[in-house]
């Protein structure tokens, strides 16, 4: 039987607020304030624990290590590591902390995953996202490649490049991507939101923040993820709710298996959500509920502040809809009578709702649904990826002792510049991999010839 397993991104030791995301007011408010890195891994560990404990599998991805100097010497500047760290603090802070970025934490945007229920080939398709919009997130990749190599290691997965980094080919990952299904082991139908078309000029953009995601990007990945089209449905976001925050798809809707819980604004046409359910009862026989909030009930202003819709939708314990919200949805009253009211209605999809404080990750632009990537698995895929990677309470235990031994405490924006930052998250990172059993996945272990 097919299962989703939910990969979450572990924090790792340089977390810190840059502030560099354009259009992610939650990132941009929060920039420059002291960071918690040890509490925003603790938090992140306390939501996998909890969804693992109702019976809902989570696999966990390690951090990107951090700084990421070559971008620095990219960009013209010079020196020695320590002295490196010290000219960006006094020359240039913003790319200081862009080599510092700890957004790789957001694995929903690490990759667009198709299962093989849903491929020509019969594989699991992995597509690292080429993040090419954002400075601090176009160094993602290679990184984000290697890991994905090291955890889907058999033939039974294709790992693919990122697209070229082309605006023209701007891919975000699984933030603008949702699969609809029966079950997760039959057909599916993969629902594609973009905000842009590179080669339609005369499609409506935002005019404030960027669309980062485009048309032309999520053609290519069916073409590489083998799709066939009757599994496949492109749609445009709204570019109004773009230019009110609403970076990616996932913080205004979000899906799973036959369910989509959305906002009224999310999508440019009208008629998005109806073709939608059209295409997926033709595909599957059985129809596609439908959860709409209207503006009226929760603007989009309130929606982006509470990431109400950056929540996590998964299959509960009795198979029933679970949404799993930050809790900012609870302490917004608007929001939470919103969301008890659609668990109390009996012909709501939606059965159960839990809450979970990731406060530390949503001062940095992400809620539960970006902490995590969806990749469904049958059970013969599942022993294929690698182990160490699968969550358990007594992994859960070392993963705490090491998020304790390793995370500073407070990580103020100056201590970017401090070497022994530097050497901590080597040996951090270095202690991650043995405990997962990845081997080397970072070019200081590579480059040492560790294995």
């Amino acid at each position: 039987m097919a299962r989703e397993v939910n990969f979450d991104g572990l924090v790792g030791p340089t977390f810190n607020h840059g502030g560099f995301a354009l259009g992610n007011l939650a990132s941009t408010t929060s920039s420059g304030q002291t960071s918690h890195p040890r509490q925003a891994a603790l938090q992140g560990l306390a939501k996998m624990r909890a969804l693992h404990d109702l019976g809902i599998p989570q696999g966990v991805f390690p951090p990107h290590f951090r700084p990421e100097l070559s971008l620095a010497r990219q960009l013209g500047f010079e020196g020695d590591e320590a002295g490196l760290l010290k000219q960006l603090l006094e020359a240039d802070p913003r790319v200081l902390a862009a080599c510092y970025s700890a957004s790789s934490m957001w694995t929903a945007n690490a990759a667009t995953v198709s299962p093989s229920a849903d491929s020509q080939d019969g594989r699991v398709h992995l597509t690292p996202a080429n993040l090419q919009n954002q400075l601090h997130r176009s160094i993602e990749a290679p990184s984000s490649q290697r890991i994905l190599n090291a955890v889907f290691r058999t033939e039974r997965f294709v790992v693919h490049d990122a697209l070229p980094a082309s605006a023209a080919l701007g891919d975000e990952g699984a933030a603008n991507h949702t699969r609809f299904c029966r079950d997760y082991g039959s057909a599916g139908l993969q629902f594609f939101v973009f905000g842009q078309a590179a080669t339609e000029p005369w499609r409506e953009k935002p005019t404030r923040f960027p669309a980062r995601q485009t048309k032309e990007a999520c053609e290519a990945l069916v073409r590489l993820h083998r799709l066939p089209a009757e599994r496949v449905f492109l749609a445009q976001q709204n570019p109004a709710v773009i230019d009110a925050g609403v970076f990616h798809n996932d913080v205004i809707a979000v899906g799973d298996r036959d369910v989509l819980f959305f906002h009224e604004r999310a999508f440019l046409e009208p008629n998005t959500v109806s073709e939608l359910r059209e295409r997926f009862e033709a595909l599957t026989g059985a129809p596609l509920q439908v959860v709409e909030v209207k503006d009226e009930e929760l603007d989009v202003d309130a929606c982006v502040a509470t990431y109400l819709f950056n929540s996590q939708l998964v299959a509960g314990p009795d198979g029933a809809s679970l949404l799993v919200c930050p809790a900012e949805v609870e302490a917004h009253e608007k929001a939470r009578l919103l969301v008890e009211g659609l668990v109390a209605d009996p012909e709501s999809p939606i059965a159960s709702v839990r809450y979970h404080d990731v406060r530390e990750s949503m001062h940095g632009g992400g809620g539960p649904a970006c902490l995590r990537l969806r990749v469904v698995l049958s059970a013969e895929e599942l022993a294929d990826v690698a182990p160490g990677t699968l969550f358990t309470p007594a992994l859960h235990e070392r993963l705490e002792a090491w998020v304790k031994r390793h995370h500073r405490e407070r990580l103020p924006p100056a201590d970017l510049a401090d070497p022994a930052l530097v050497e901590e998250s080597r040996v951090a990172l270095d202690a991650l991999t043995q405990l997962l059993g990845l081997g080397s996945i970072y070019p200081f272990q590579i480059d040492a010839g560790r294995s």
